[in-house]
């Protein structure tokens, strides 16, 4: 959603600079038109998906980086073992765990919640910051937290009280049995799609990911401005391609491409 199909300040009518457009609307009608169904796959917890989706008139989606699948009102966790349990949700698990605490004190001016976006969930910590991500979850599992895992989600423009040059990321610490390749192909199993029925549009390292399981992948613009080094591990799956536009209007390039080499 946030960097794909929405423009600024998360505005499905306006692009990235914050000048109006129709390009992304334009691009779920041709969708409806020909029979095509859209799935939102987000970050954001639940309720941050469910309600655009609804609005969308789209019947799944997939919320908290994978960790959740929902189809036809049929809610699925994609966790593994973590589990709500003994009253507790499996954020305030991995809140009780210290964690956290490792993590900041690691990275002291480089990683902050991501405010006011961080409260309400119920599986990922949302963060913000600039870090290595596998050099993260190689703490994480030399301090016993094996079963978690830090998921770079793209370049975001908040800097909360970061102070150091360079682009701010966001990041979900997550069960590592979560992500959105697996939500995106439990879906796909659900429905009956193959892979070449199945196109995904994405602006992060994390939804790059989603190459593995469908037929084509298209990168927005912005993806690649925000850091140019996702060219290089684009280049292992020979299915990703960048799109010309950034946000929506690359949403809207990679419906139209894709309809049109369809017919």
């Amino acid at each position: 959603m946030d960097g794909t199909l929405l423009g600024r300040d998360g505005s499905l009518f306006h692009d990235a600079d914050g000048a109006w457009t129709s390009l992304p609307t334009r691009a779920l009608e041709m969708c409806e038109r020909a029979g095509v169904e859209v799935v939102l796959k987000s970050g954001r917890r639940k309720a941050g998906v469910m309600v655009p989706a609804r609005l969308m008139g789209m019947p799944s989606f997939i919320y908290e980086v994978g960790c959740a699948l929902v189809v036809d009102g049929e809610e699925e966790f994609l966790t593994d073992g973590f589990v709500p349990q003994d009253g507790k949700t499996v954020f305030e698990q991995i809140q009780d765990s210290g964690v956290l605490d490792l993590l900041f004190e690691t990275y002291p001016g480089r990683l902050e919640y991501h405010t006011p976006w961080h409260i309400g969930r119920d599986v990922s910590h949302l963060l913000r910051g600039s870090i290595d991500a596998g050099e993260g979850n190689k703490l994480l599992a030399d301090n016993g937290h094996e079963g978690l895992r830090l998921v770079d989600n793209g370049v975001i423009s908040e800097r909360g009280t970061l102070s150091f040059d360079g682009p701010v990321h966001a990041y979900h610490l997550m069960p590592r049995g979560g992500s959105k390749v697996r939500a995106v192909a439990r879906h796909m199993q659900i429905r009956g799609y193959s892979p070449e029925e199945c196109i995904g549009v994405g602006d992060s390292r994390e939804d790059r990911e989603v190459a593995e399981v469908v037929g084509r992948f298209f990168l927005v613009a912005n993806a690649v401005e925000g850091d140019p080094s996702i060219t290089q591990a684009a280049a292992a799956h020979g299915n990703v391609q960048v799109t010309e536009g950034r946000n929506g209007e690359g949403f809207y390039e990679a419906v139209v491409r894709s309809l049109a080499e369809a017919r």
